[in-house]
């Protein structure tokens, strides 16, 4: 399994990094889009959202990773517009009122958990396509040293109920991977950055890293599923890998945008 892990990331991220450094914006914007519509779909499998809803939900999410992305203005409209097409759906296919709000709580929450959260990497690869390399490392230094610390020193449970096999030093050590992995992606991608920035953005990443990683696996344990998918061969789901930066990136977009630049 270790070694089917590896192999996959030899080839992806050599690919990947080509594929955001050296192409124009729209295409990040395809890889986006197919990264959301697959996380979002990974989610409602989870949750067992089938029929008219999923297919409604899926559309929305694309529609809304396309209204922030180009048409920030209608953001709202395009939002408001889907939860009530979703509701509406709900309304007509099931006669019931039973029930009701349990059956449109994961479709509504799938177009924000996935592409409400992921259109911030849009708004960062504007900046930069350094910033989303910039974001990607950092959230795995990080996970790599909560890992490793964990592993090595961890005793006392980090959140038991959520994720049994997080530990509080592997959280200290996903603080000091962020900060590592920002103090060294700072010199070879964004020299113009402070060290006290660059610091500051670690410590921040780390720290958000974990809840994104704890949330998905609240939604996990909720659905009783140990992985969101098997579409990664040894590594799980798009969900999987992209927990920690679905958090990361609105946090990180943010202090570029109102604290640094």
């Amino acid at each position: 399994m270790h070694s089917k892990r590896l192999a996959v990331a030899a080839v992806l991220l050599p690919l990947l990094y080509l594929y955001i450094m050296r192409l124009p914006m729209v295409y990040f914007f395809y890889l986006l889009a197919a990264v959301t519509l697959l996380a979002q779909w990974e989610f409602y499998s989870m949750y067992r959202v089938s029929g008219l809803l999923k297919y409604a939900g899926l559309a929305s999410g694309v529609a809304i990773l396309c209204a922030s992305s180009y048409a920030g203005d209608r953001l709202m409209t395009v939002l408001s517009a889907s939860v009530m097409m979703i509701m509406a759906i709900r309304l007509l296919v099931k006669k019931t009122p039973l029930y009701s709000l349990h059956d449109l709580a994961a479709p509504l929450t799938g177009i924000l958990y996935a592409p409400g959260l992921l259109v911030f990497q849009a708004h960062l690869r504007r900046i930069g396509p350094e910033w989303i390399i910039f974001l990607y490392a950092t959230v795995w230094a990080s996970d790599s040293m909560a890992y490793y610390i964990g592993k090595g020193y961890g005793k006392k449970k980090l959140y038991r109920e959520v994720s049994p096999n997080k530990t509080v030093a592997g959280a200290f050590g996903s603080l000091l991977g962020g900060v590592l992995g920002a103090v060294l992606l700072k010199a070879i991608l964004v020299p113009a950055t402070g060290l006290p920035q660059a610091i500051s953005m670690g410590l921040v990443i780390g720290f958000i890293s974990i809840i994104g990683d704890l949330i998905e696996s609240m939604f996990k344990r909720d659905a009783g599923v140990k992985d969101s998918s098997i579409i990664i061969p040894g590594h799980g789901g798009i969900l999987d890998k992209i927990d920690g930066s679905l958090f990361a990136g609105p946090v990180l977009y943010w202090m570029l945008t109102f604290i640094i630049i």
